[in-house]
């Protein structure tokens, strides 16, 4: 075969190997005698030093003066006393001397994606994807209100999955999410699309009947994205058609439910009203019941007996009573807001007293975003310390999550998620609701005290 023209001999060949080895070499050695040191150096993340005016420790409640916490990257490396840290060079330095630094807050319990017009009628003419936009805009004033990390219980067509992803991408901003997807519940049941009529055959992504049925449903949620398991243990006060009251998965369903979703590394949380609904989902073994609002005195001991988290959602009950007559709730829904708002601080403040586990969640959506923080007064109200109320924010939460080396305190080796704000916070958890300076991961957010 003949060679065309421009085709390099082997003899070049040969020549331009030896020569790109002899470069690789060269660069090696000069690798090589490059001190370990200065390599890391210039591979070492940027050193940030906070110096506020106190620090909340959240696990004793002491306010602790005169700290500094050096963070590097997205991670704190170090809290000490102020004066052992010096600043380095290329140190950025964030001076807040009259804040109070405590860890991200973190809500078990968001619907970011949802909006108070989106659960009734007018929900069905909003899209999946339009509902994904409302998500973006709600998880930044969720972020802003000092929220860095929420668990998101329930959306429709993975639209959270959607943001969550967005999120970590950084092409969203908004808090640490963990998702999902849709919730599994039974047919005609609080977790069904029932505002349809029967010639539309329509029924929600979530809906599975059967213990068969409902193995298969947590492993499509989880194959397609899904972090936590959300199911309906019972009715709901916004659906349409179900009695807050009733029992909808049976026991059995629901030992099912959790047993693959533990096996396949998932927590589970059960929405859940009625007396039986709680007891049957903790001793199902869901990590957390949501709401909890009708409960019973027997339904409260077996949440603690089994250590079942409860996630209260309280501050809604309040919000409503003041805003329901004036809002877009449907007049079906009026009535079963009525009757749980009645009674559920009462039966919270009961679980309280006898010492049941208890994480921070708002059901944020029911009431605007942003407002997240209004849940801190209603638990002490009826009984926790302030010091607690932050717990069940904090450390309570990241428990709850599986998260405690991540997030939840202010320690090394946890991520750089800090939040501030004026005053005692101990004394005063009202402050809660005026968060003036957020980061997440190291990046700063929100910094009011910039703007005096």
């Amino acid at each position: 075969m003949t060679t065309p023209q421009n085709a390099l001999s082997p003899e070049k060949m040969t020549r331009m190997a030896t020569r790109l080895c002899a470069v690789i070499a060269v660069v090696l050695a000069v690798l090589a005698g490059t001190p370990a040191t200065t390599r890391a150096q210039a591979q070492a993340p940027k050193r940030t030093v906070i110096r506020p005016g106190r620090i909340l420790d959240v696990r004793t409640g002491e306010l602790r003066a005169n700290q500094a916490v050096v963070i590097e990257g997205e991670k704190i490396t170090r809290v000490a006393p102020s004066s052992e840290v010096k600043a380095g060079a290329g140190d950025a330095t964030i001076d807040l001397p009259d804040a109070t630094l405590l860890p991200g807050l973190i809500d078990m319990h968001t619907h970011l994606t949802f909006d108070l017009n989106s659960l009734g009628y007018q929900g069905l003419g909003i899209s999946t994807a339009r509902e994904a936009l409302h998500g973006a805009r709600n998880a930044r004033r969720t972020l802003e209100a000092g929220f860095t990390t929420v668990r998101n219980v329930g959306a429709k067509d993975y639209a959270d999955i959607a943001l969550r992803d967005a999120i970590n991408d950084g092409d969203v901003i908004g808090p640490r999410m963990v998702a999902s997807g849709p919730a599994l519940g039974i047919t005609g049941g609080h977790c069904d699309e029932n505002l349809l009529p029967p010639a539309f055959h329509f029924q929600g992504d979530g809906v599975a009947d059967g213990v068969e049925a409902v193995q298969h449903k947590v492993r499509e949620v989880i194959k397609y994205g899904a972090d936590v398991i959300k199911v309906c243990a019972t009715g709901g006060v916004l659906s349409k058609g179900d009695d807050p009251n009733a029992s909808q998965y049976t026991l059995e369903e629901m030992k099912a439910i959790v047993a693959d979703a533990h096996r396949l590394g998932r927590r589970v949380a059960a929405h859940a009203h009625g007396a039986e609904g709680v007891r049957w989902a903790s001793e199902a073994g869901v990590d957390s019941v949501e709401h909890g609002h009708l409960m019973d005195d027997a339904a409260i001991a077996t949440l603690k007996k089994n250590g079942t988290y409860l996630v209260p959602t309280l501050f809604l009950t309040e919000y409503m009573q003041q805003h329901m007559e004036h809002s877009d709730i449907p007049e079906y829904s009026r009535q079963k807001m009525r009757d749980v708002a009645a009674a559920a601080q009462q039966n919270a403040k009961k679980a309280f007293a006898a010492g049941v586990k208890v994480a921070f969640g708002t059901d944020a959506a029911v009431y605007p975003h942003g407002l997240n923080a209004g849940e801190f007064h209603v638990y002490v109200k009826l009984g926790m310390t302030p010091l607690a109320a932050i717990q069940a924010a904090t450390i309570n939460a990241a428990d709850l999550l599986g998260w405690k080396d991540r997030v939840g305190t202010l320690e090394p080796g946890r991520w750089a998620d800090i939040v501030a704000v004026d005053g005692d916070p101990t004394k005063d958890v009202t402050i809660l609701e005026h968060v003036k300076f957020v980061m997440k991961g190291g990046t700063v957010y929100k910094n009011d005290y910039m703007k005096r």
